[in-house]
């Protein structure tokens, strides 16, 4: 059997006990299980799984003291097992266990959405100069389509309040930073005061993905402008649509922007502006998009907020993945960057 090591610090996997466990549960022939880490990403642990033909990704909190009610895998599984019938991007639920004596943490297996993940490279086809519009426009299209799917008849219901969403949110995020904060951070202060005091209307709800990136799809192989596959569901929820944009814009880069500990190619020439792929979003969707800059600004503290709750972790020692250390530059970064969405300096 192929697998990662399982002697790991705060945390375990027994991979002969996991692999008899698919086997059993998915009627598997008896072939060697072949794993391998995907690297990117600071939250939940996701492996890809072999076992001859049949593919598979299995996800799992990660190692070590997690936030209460962080990384629920059995949300997340949950969310999957309903929306997949009405949102065929979104992977199918196949698994899910507690845990038990397999790994010290509950976890669940989904299938595997073949393609290309864009991240540090942009895929090259024949004959095409630029596909970077494409991709950009691909995007804003998937984004719509899934605010678009009817979430009672899908009996989501449950996974979020859209009464007082808005309000929770910000308050909620508030709050965990403040569980969290180590390092002093100029002008969160009054980002976080501006933030609560000029929460918008919503008008609408829908699905909230709440990680909508774009190294969290999946794009054909043989056509890297399609998307076959919209990963990540841990923090999706129901509410506003526009908050789930400002989340997104929050991690489509620019050129000129600061260090804000992620990675995207979006940066790069062709890709679309923030600018416009709100200006795309708004007219696909007829939404109003004029008060998007509070939007934008939220989306950069709520990705402050997950980043300095992973530094927070590699502080106090129950992380020690050396990627973390200078994540509390970056959320600084990011509060600079919600500042300057605040001031509309930005869209």
């Amino acid at each position: 059997m192929s697998t990662p090591t399982s002697n790991i610090q705060n945390g375990f996997i027994d991979w002969e006990a996991l692999e008899q466990f698919i086997k059993t549960s998915l009627s598997l022939d008896d072939e060697k299980m072949i794993v391998k880490p995907f690297s990117e990403g600071y939250s939940n642990l996701t492996f890809s799984v072999k076992i001859g033909d049949w593919e598979g990704v299995l996800r799992r909190p990660p190692y070590g003291e997690v936030p209460k009610k962080a990384h629920d895998m059995k949300r997340e599984y949950t969310i999957l097992e309903k929306l997949h019938p009405h949102f065929e991007l979104a992977p199918k639920a196949l698994l899910f266990s507690e845990g038990n004596n397999i790994m010290d943490k509950h976890f669940y297996v989904m299938e595997k959405k073949q393609g290309v993940v864009i991240d540090a490279e942009i895929p090259m086809i024949e004959g095409a100069k630029s596909i970077e519009q494409e991709i950009s426009q691909s995007l804003v299209d998937t984004f719509i389509t899934l605010q678009q799917v009817d979430y009672e008849k899908a009996g989501l219901q449950s996974i979020g309040r859209p009464e007082g969403f808005l309000e929770r949110q910000v308050n909620g995020w508030i709050n965990r930073y403040a569980l969290s904060a180590t390092d002093e951070i100029r002008a969160i202060k009054e980002v976080e005061s501006w933030l609560l005091k000029h929460i918008p209307t919503t008008t609408e709800t829908t699905i909230v993905h709440n990680d909508f990136k774009l190294n969290n799809l999946v794009f054909a192989t043989d056509a890297p402008v399609r998307i076959n596959g919209v990963l990540d569901w841990e923090l999706a929820t129901i509410g506003d649509p526009l908050s789930d944009l400002g989340s997104t814009l929050a991690y489509w880069m620019e050129k000129d922007d600061l260090n804000l500990g992620i990675h995207s190619v979006t940066h790069k020439p062709g890709f679309y502006s923030r600018r416009e792929f709100v200006e795309a979003y708004a007219a696909a969707s007829k939404r109003d998009v004029s008060e998007m800059h509070y939007y934008l600004s939220f989306g950069f503290y709520k990705l402050t907020v997950i980043l300095q709750q992973i530094y927070y972790r590699w502080k106090n020692g129950s992380a020690q993945d050396d990627r973390f250390k200078n994540l509390n530059i970056a959320a600084a970064n990011l509060i600079e960057m919600a500042h300057l969405a605040k001031e509309k300096r930005l869209l």
